[in-house]
């Protein structure tokens, strides 16, 4: 089968497109033909050394396709099921071997390219307003980078929860983006400055929580952001890491709760991984979630997909598609 491998860190470049051997399917997997592979800044992190991996590796996390074997071991998938998946690695490929525990089916309604648009960034966006914060009716919440693949989807599901949306972005075209999906407020952040910004909005209260994927270059406007007692969900860093800072920031800023949440701590069973995906998959066949494709690319060229992403110039999401892959729509 035709994979992305990378034989060491460092730039798009590095994803170079190989014929490999097939996986190997153990007892507890599915294995799965490759419809679509979702881009990720994760992804990025791993292809730079950010986050180690051992090499060589082939990057993608998440994905969708077509079962194709059932191993020995496993129940309730056969050959024929349409899966999505969501923190298996190996999905810039053809084919993957699939734990079983991994994998959701996808229901009708929803096509393979929308599963694949939704696993990583729509898991993401319901466990930080289900979970990491409680979305409520009266609740505000700062969303930077709002226009983009997570941002997006934030906007949507805080707006669908009774929640009110302030968000950054960088560009008219990102300001209409977020606005569409449910923003109630947008702060153009290349020239306005966050904080005062959130603070005329919300008559010098600030907000209960931010979410900031962006890390580095936003980290101080979001803990200033905050209303005692807010919730900073640090879940990205697309900026850059955020370096060390004094822990008696937090109460100075009135008891703030700062936390670096991973999807993986909360999927981290099948039945929470099921619940969360089928409540937006229900969401996207009903109309209710709408999911923005800025591009799909060949698989051969992720490394164009990477640099795209990399410049923070995407709205919406990026996807890989094999070449053997039939199932587009």
């Amino acid at each position: 089968m035709k994979a992305i491998v990378m034989t060491t860190h460092g730039g798009p470049e590095v994803l170079e497109y190989h014929e490999v051997e097939d996986p190997v399917l153990h007892p507890h997997q599915l294995l799965v033909k490759v419809s679509a592979a979702g881009v990720n800044f994760i992804d990025i992190y791993q292809r730079e050394g950010i986050y180690p991996v051992e090499l060589p590796y082939t990057p993608g996390l998440e994905g969708s396709g077509e079962v194709v074997a059932v191993g020995s071991h496993v129940d309730g998938f056969e050959v024929g099921s349409r899966v999505a998946w969501a923190g298996h690695p190996g999905s810039y490929a053809e084919m993957v071997a699939l734990d079983a525990d991994s994998a959701v089916a996808i229901p009708e309604g929803v096509s393979d390219v929308q599963a694949a648009q939704l696993m990583l960034q729509g898991l993401t966006a319901h466990y930080l307003t289900t979970s990491v914060f409680d979305i409520r009716p009266g609740h505000t919440a700062l969303v930077h980078a709002a226009a983009g693949g997570v941002g997006l989807l934030l906007c949507q599901l805080i707006a669908a929860r009774g929640g009110t949306v302030i968000g950054s972005v960088s560009t008219e075209q990102k300001s209409v983006a977020a606005l569409a999906a449910g923003a109630h407020h947008i702060i153009r952040y290349d020239t306005e400055d966050i904080l005062e910004g959130v603070m005329a909005f919300t008559n010098g209260e600030g907000v209960e929580v931010v979410y900031d994927g962006v890390g580095k270059a936003t980290f101080a406007a979001s803990l200033a952001s905050l209303k005692p007692r807010g919730v900073l969900a640090l879940f990205g860093q697309s900026s850059g890491s955020v370096g060390a800072f004094d822990p008696q920031l937090l109460s100075q800023g009135g008891s703030l709760w700062l936390t670096r949440p991973s999807l993986a701590h909360y999927t981290a069973t099948p039945e929470e991984l099921r619940w969360r995906s089928s409540e937006l998959f229900g969401a996207v066949a009903s109309g209710n979630l709408r999911l923005a494709l800025e591009r799909s690319y060949p698989l051969a060229d992720a490394g164009e997909a990477h640099s795209a992403l990399g410049s923070r110039g995407t709205s919406g999401k990026l996807l890989v598609i094999p070449a053997s892959s039939d199932h587009h729509a």
